[in-house]
């Protein structure tokens, strides 16, 4: 995939196990370190290079401090670190979970290539996206893995397909689901189901067991801190092929909002504040960059941490 090494992560001093979130996504380059101090105000959690890293939530472009903790994927939020790593060959990897201070508390063996992952704000549900087959959204015949880890009870759902979905009893044979983002109960969660032709939005409830469509065409969602809007990847025409649109999904209305970013972007977005929307783009040399948009479709696209 293009974006494989591209992470998206919120954090807000988070290693020093403040539960409130801001939230980045960068690969780049840059010096490891042994530790992360957590002094200095709230600090956007970064790859770098392959290596979890801070740099200043007031000052991202600014200096970067780099653990010697390496992830292909990862994402905080409420002193729970979520770090997707491979083992051996490319086929093969894990589930890190980690505390603020960077201790393991739990692996989850998985297979497939590192795709997508999200911590509740809490701190207490982790979900994961792999690739079994294939590596790009746009592509036919691609396979998906997406599970969802209860650090609290240990309970873990490894598919999503063993959810039942309202109205499609039994389960379609071609469905793949990705990119999980959770409500603020722990319990609700909003992910895409793709099946015949079509990329849904789903709307899950963990504790039953069981799912709803919502609508067609929203993929990788992120739930806005306040609960009412669901950024995405929205299809050019509803056909990947041509590539995805960031937009804003108004939960009450419907509405869709097409952001200012009107290159390609295919990235699980994530929410810097109410008002801002963060992404991963990928520079021609490979250079991946984080860039930040107004959430109400208004302003320009600018650099957040390059």
């Amino acid at each position: 995939m293009k974006h494989r090494l591209l992470v998206t992560v919120v954090a807000a001093v988070l290693l020093a196990g403040v539960a409130i979130g801001y939230t980045a996504l960068s690969s780049s380059t840059g010096e490891a370190a042994d530790s992360v101090p957590v002094g200095g105000g709230p600090r956007l959690l970064v790859l770098d290079n392959g290596r979890l890293a801070t740099v200043s939530r007031a000052d991202p472009a600014g200096p970067r401090e780099v653990t010697a903790q390496r992830c292909d994927r990862v994402y905080g939020a409420g002193g729970t670190i979520s770090c997707l790593r491979p083992v051996g060959a490319l086929k093969a990897g894990e589930l890190a979970v980690l505390d603020a201070g960077l201790n393991e508390l739990r692996t989850v063996p998985l297979t497939g290539f590192p795709n997508r992952t999200r911590v509740s704000a809490s701190g207490r549900m982790v979900a994961w996206t792999l690739f079994v087959d294939g590596h790009s959204y746009a592509a036919n015949g691609f396979s998906t893995s997406t599970g969802i880890l209860d650090t609290k009870t240990g309970t873990l759902v490894r598919s999503l397909e063993e959810l039942s979905i309202e109205g499609m009893a039994p389960l379609p044979p071609d469905a793949n689901f990705w990119g999980v983002t959770f409500a603020a109960d722990d319990n609700r969660f909003y992910a895409t189901m793709s099946t015949g032709g079509h990329r849904y939005l789903i709307e899950g409830d963990l504790a039953a067991r069981k799912a709803r469509t919502l609508v067609d065409n929203v993929e990788c969602p992120s739930l806005s801190p306040d609960g009412t809007r669901i950024a995405h990847k929205a299809a050019v025409d509803g056909d990947p092929q041509r590539g995805w649109r960031v937009s804003v999904l108004d939960l009450a209305t419907g509405r869709v909002t097409p952001l200012a970013e009107t290159r390609s972007v295919d990235d699980q977005p994530a929410w810097l504040d109410d008002r801002t929307v963060g992404y991963g783009i990928q520079r021609d040399d490979g250079t991946n960059d984080v860039w930040a948009v107004p959430a109400d479709g208004s302003g320009t696209a600018q650099v957040l941490v390059p």
